[in-house]
C-alpha cells in the first residue's frame, strides 16, 4: 500500500491530537477515534481502487525504429472505474536507449481514452525488446494508491534512419526542401534531357530560345531541360576498423548507412539506379544498380545488417572488384574514414584509377571534438599534447583530401550531424552540372 499527499497529510492531523492528550487524558479515545478512521478510509480506498485488471494500457509506436533519431513512444490508456483517476506510467524501453523522462503523469475520466507520450534515441542498429508497462494509480478518495504490471514485452527492430526519409518526402511535397540544406530536388534549368516549353524569362540563356515556338506563339519561349535519368549511383561503404570510432555516441559507419539510405531513396525517386558495395578486408556484399522502390527498400534490409570489422579496409579489393563488375560510367560514393597510414595511398590509387571511367567521390566524416581540441587554450602540460595531436590528425587528413583532389577525385568532408544533406545536396549538384 502507497500513501498519496493527502493520506499523509490526514494523518499528520491526528499528531497534533495524540500530543495534546498527554495533558488531557480524555482526548486519547478522540485521538485513537480519528487515527481508526483515517485508516480505514485510507483502507478502503485501497481496495475501492481495484486491480490493475481495471486498465486498458497499450505502447503505439512504428514497427521499425530511426537510428540517431527521437522516435515517438505513444501510451494510451483507458479504465472502467466510475470515477477521475489520477495516475502515473512509467515505461521500460531498451536500456540501450536514450530517453526523455520516462514516468507520465495524467489524469482521466471513466470511459475517456489518455494519451501520452516520450522519445527514444537508439544509437545501435539491430534487434531490441521493450519491457512491461508500470502503472500507479490512486483511489475513489486519492488516500491510497496501487501500483501494477501491465504485460507489454514487445520486440522493435531499429533500422537506418527512415525518419530522415519520411522528413525528405514530407518537406518535398511541401516545397519546402530547402529546410535539409538542398537547394533544388527537382534538377531542372539544366542537363540534356527535354522537359517543357514556358515562355522566356529575363535571366535565361539565348542558346535555350525554341525560335519554332517563337514563332508560332509570337513571343519568346525557352526550352526546360532536366538532368538525364537511369544514370548509374553506387554507394561504397567501408567497414573497417576506423568506421566504428564515434562521433556523438554513434559509430561513423551508421552515419554513412543513414547517408547511404537517404540517397538511395532520393536517386530512386529521380529515376536513377542505385547500387550498393561493403568492404573490410575483402568484400561482403554488392547489391547490382537498379531502378525502383523495390531497389530501395533490397538495400535498407541489406544496411540494416552491416556492422564494422577490426580490421583494416583492403581498397584494392573493393574499389577493384566494383571496376570488375561495373563498367558502366558511375557516380561511385566512397564513405571512408582518412587516418595516415599505407592504405591511404591504396585509396588514392584505386580511387584515381576508378576516376577514369566513372566519377568517384570519397566521403568523409569530421570529428567535431578533433577541431575543438585543435582550436583549444591549452592549460597544462596534457592539453598542449592532445592540440598538437588534433592538429597533427587535421593536417594529415587536409594532405590527403587535396590529394585525392589533385588526382581528380571529388571529396566531401561533412560533419556527422550533417552527412546526410549534404551527400545528397552534392550527388543533386553533380547532376545539375551535368557532370555524370
Amino acid at each position: 500500500m502507497l500513501l498519496t499527499r493527502r493520506g499523509l497529510l490526514l494523518l499528520l492531523v491526528a499528531a497534533p491530537v495524540l500530543a495534546a492528550a498527554t495533558w488531557a487524558p480524555g482526548l486519547r479515545w478522540l485521538a485513537a477515534a480519528f487515527v481508526a478512521v483515517a485508516l480505514f478510509l485510507i483502507i478502503f480506498d485501497w481496495f475501492a481502487a481495484g486491480p490493475v485488471t481495471r486498465f486498458e494500457v497499450k505502447r503505439l509506436h512504428d514497427n521499425r525504429l530511426s537510428l540517431g533519431a527521437d522516435n515517438k513512444i505513444e501510451i494510451s490508456m483507458r479504465h472502467t472505474l466510475a470515477w477521475q483517476v489520477d495516475f502515473q506510467v512509467r515505461d521500460e524501453p531498451p536500456p540501450a536507449f536514450e530517453t526523455t523522462d520516462l514516468i507520465i503523469k495524467g489524469r482521466t475520466k471513466p470511459g475517456t481514452v489518455w494519451r501520452g507520450q516520450y522519445y527514444v534515441h537508439p544509437l545501435r542498429r539491430g534487434d531490441y525488446q521493450f519491457a512491461d508497462i508500470n502503472l500507479r494509480w490512486t483511489g475513489p478518495l486519492a488516500l491510497a494508491s496501487r501500483q501494477g504490471r501491465i504485460a507489454a514485452e514487445r520486440s522493435v527492430q531499429v533500422y537506418p534512419d527512415l525518419f530522415g526519409v519520411r522528413r525528405f518526402e514530407l518537406l518535398l511535397r511541401k516545397n519546402q526542401i530547402q529546410q535539409l540544406g538542398l537547394r533544388n530536388a527537382r534538377l531542372t534549368g539544366q542537363g540534356t534531357e527535354f522537359e517543357r516549353l514556358r515562355e522566356y524569362r529575363p535571366d535565361d540563356e539565348y542558346r535555350r530560345i525554341n525560335w519554332k515556338a517563337t514563332a508560332r506563339r509570337w513571343r519568346p519561349i525557352t526550352i526546360d531541360y532536366q538532368a538525364e535519368r537511369s544514370q548509374n549511383i553506387v554507394a561504397v561503404l567501408d567497414t573497417g576498423r576506423m568506421m566504428q570510432s564515434p562521433v556523438n555516441r554513434m559509430a561513423k559507419l551508421d552515419y554513412a548507412i543513414n547517408a547511404t539510405l537517404l540517397l538511395a531513396y532520393v536517386a530512386a525517386g529521380v529515376g536513377d539506379k542505385v547500387g550498393l558495395l561493403t568492404f573490410a578486408a575483402e568484400v561482403q556484399h554488392f547489391i547490382t544498380p537498379r531502378q525502383g522502390r523495390e531497389q530501395f527498400y533490397r538495400i535498407l534490409e541489406r544496411l540494416y545488417a552491416i556492422e564494422a570489422q577490426p580490421v583494416e579496409p583492403d581498397y584494392g579489393q573493393g574499389l577493384g572488384y566494383l571496376a570488375y563488375k561495373q563498367r558502366r560510367r558511375s557516380l561511385v560514393i566512397i564513405f571512408t574514414d582518412i587516418t595516415a597510414g599505407e592504405s591511404m595511398a591504396a585509396l588514392v590509387e584505386h580511387a584515381r584509377l576508378l576516376a577514369r571511367h566513372s566519377l568517384p567521390l570519397v566521403v568523409t566524416i569530421s570529428d567535431p571534438d578533433v577541431h575543438e581540441m585543435a582550436q583549444s587554450y591549452p592549460r597544462d602540460s596534457a592539453a598542449v599534447y592532445q592540440r598538437a595531436a588534433a592538429g597533427q590528425m587535421l593536417y594529415e587528413r587536409h594532405v590527403i583530401l587535396e590529394n585525392l583532389r589533385l588526382q581528380g577525385v571529388d571529396t566531401l568532408d561533412a560533419p556527422a550531424n550533417q552527412l546526410s544533406p549534404a551527400v545528397v545536396g552534392r550527388y543533386l549538384e553533380l547532376k545539375r552540372r551535368g557532370r555524370l
